[in-house]
């Protein structure tokens, strides 16, 4: 019998992984992922210490900065990066949650891929199980709406609690639920949040219970002028994209001057260029300009001299913010000045903090926007406040979407499991197995929340089976307690959007990795064969 020839496909420095051997690489390194943000859940979740090229420390227990900053190399653990991302661009929050569902389901694959069961079975009955579960869930869920302050509160509360330790997460709950009522705008009958009308100023000093919200607008920014006021109420503002200057020439020119009265001449012409833009402001009956470009010396002593408020170098974020919030039009040139033009607000005053000056815009005539002023010890806590308000917003913006909201403290999870185990009788064949897996995979929550708390992990799951064969579907893990308890009378609850999302991105990435039999990588970095 002749000898069979090899057969070399791939170029050198090439590695090629198939069948099995691809997918446990992949179900590893995606685990991985998994596994480095799992032990964050929850308001007793560890944190971590994240150090970068430049030795810059982040210390955080929130799933999508861990995941943004790892610096992973396995195409499969990109993969698990992406659902974090996702699952936080599209709720704001429960970047965790998704993670910890997509590991453990890849891990109930990997049992039933060493059975012998194909992964298409396993997808088929993953979907199957995804699909019954979130149908499920919005038909049980309990309603919410933007006048129910106290569910509110509950939901920003749980979103924000373990990343602020030192201060009563309901305190940064009111601030989320205060500035998310702020920029609700109802249009077509449609609740409409922008989270981009929420501005974040982060300050060092105080501690975080020193943070607040204020209703309106913060520039970072101070009076030009000495002798300008410091506060204007009822104030008249124009929003200025022109800068209060004499404008140079494009092109390069001279003018030659002979005597010292040319010169002179030349000055006071400028000067009194200088004098008409100011009057042609005062004209408006503006008394605080807020300028995005530069304000001449001479233009800020006339200013100062009419009375007039006026900041300058103001970020087009914040005009664009100042212009909703107070319906003034930014105006681009200074020939275009009018009354028209101004927006007005309760009171404009600049006030000092932390040692540096800030304008605050309060009481605007349309108070779509607010400002949170977080305040902290140190840089570290600042930042990771700024983390909590943001998943807080994302909940609350998610819950409002949907209308919706489920117990926390993985009672949802215990609820959701055990119906995933009656439905699984329905199914044909061994897909039965694979929609037990995600049962299981869903009391995952559960389970790491005890885990974090120090209780015992398989007494807290039978406690909870028990409460749920008994009706009591509310119950889950008090963390705080470290025993179990009804979450809902304990305020623990959550956006269903949060969870929905989290199961979808969960099955879809467990769906792409699964479906991948061969890895074909280049062990080379940069090309060329090397040495």
């Amino acid at each position: 019998m002749a000898q069979q020839m090899q057969v070399l496909v791939l170029p050198e420095g090439y590695e090629r992984l198939l069948g099995g051997n691809a997918m446990r690489a992949n179900i590893s390194a995606a685990k991985a992922v998994s596994d480095a943000v799992k032990t964050t859940l929850g308001p007793k979740g560890m944190d971590k210490m994240l150090v970068d090229d430049m030795g810059d420390i982040t210390i955080t227990n929130d799933g999508a900065t861990i995941v943004d900053k790892l610096k992973v190399e396995h195409p499969a653990a990109k993969l698990m990066v992406e659902i974090a991302k996702t699952q936080d661009k599209e709720v704001g929050d429960g970047t965790t949650t998704a993670l910890i569902y997509a590991g453990r389901l890849l891990e109930g694959a990997m049992d039933l891929f060493e059975k012998n069961i194909h992964p298409s079975v396993v997808i088929s009955g993953y979907k199957a199980a995804q699909g019954h579960i979130q149908k499920y869930l919005e038909d049980n869920a309990r309603d919410i709406d933007l006048n129910d302050n106290d569910a509110l509160i509950k939901i920003a509360s749980v979103s924000v609690a373990g990343k602020t330790l030192d201060v009563d997460p309901s305190h940064i709950g009111k601030l989320c639920v205060e500035a998310i009522k702020t920029i609700a705008e109802t249009a077509d009958g449609e609740l409409k949040i922008d989270q981009d009308n929420v501005q974040i100023i982060k300050k060092k000093g105080g501690s975080v219970s020193d943070s607040e919200i204020v209703k309106g607008m913060v520039i970072e920014k101070e009076v030009v002028h000495a002798q300008m006021p410091k506060k204007v109420t009822n104030a008249k503002i124009l929003l200025l994209n022109a800068a209060i200057e004499v404008k140079k020439t494009e092109t390069k020119g001279e003018i030659e001057i002979d005597t010292p009265a040319q010169m002179q001449a030349f000055l006071d012409e400028e000067e009194r260029m200088l004098k008409d833009m100011v009057e042609s402001v005062k004209k408006t009956g503006a008394n605080a300009v807020f300028c995005q470009k530069g304000i001449d010396d001479m233009a800020q002593y006339y200013l100062a001299k009419s009375g007039i408020m006026a900041a300058r170098r103001v970020k087009e974020s914040d005009m664009k913010k100042l212009s909703k919030a107070t319906n003034a039009k930014i105006v681009n040139s200074m020939r275009n000045l009018s009354s028209d033009s101004l927006g007005n607000a309760g009171v404009v005053e600049q006030t000092k903090m932390a040692g540096d000056d800030f304008i605050f815009v309060k009481d605007c005539v349309n108070p779509t926007v607010a400002t949170i002023i977080l305040r902290g010890g140190t840089e570290h806590v600042v930042d990771e406040l700024e983390r909590a308000i943001k998943d807080g917003l994302g909940s609350l913006s998610s819950a409002l979407e949907m209308k919706k909201i489920v117990t926390g403290g993985g009672a949802v999870e215990v609820d959701a499991a055990e119906e995933l185990r009656k439905f699984a009788v329905t199914q044909s064949g061994k897909e039965q197995l694979a929609v037990k897996k995600f049962a299981d995979a869903l009391e995952d929550i559960p389970k790491t929340l005890a885990e974090s708390a120090g209780m015992d992990v398989i007494d807290t799951l039978v406690n909870l089976r028990k409460h749920y064969s008994e009706g009591k579907k509310d119950y889950g893990v008090d963390v705080v307690g470290g025993k179990t308890g009804n979450m809902y009378e304990k305020n623990v609850v959550e956006p269903l959007k949060v969870k929905i999302q989290a199961l979808k991105s969960a099955t879809e990435a467990v769906d792409m990795i699964l479906r991948i039999d061969d890895v074909i990588a280049s062990t080379k970095r940069g090309g060329g064969m090397g040495m």
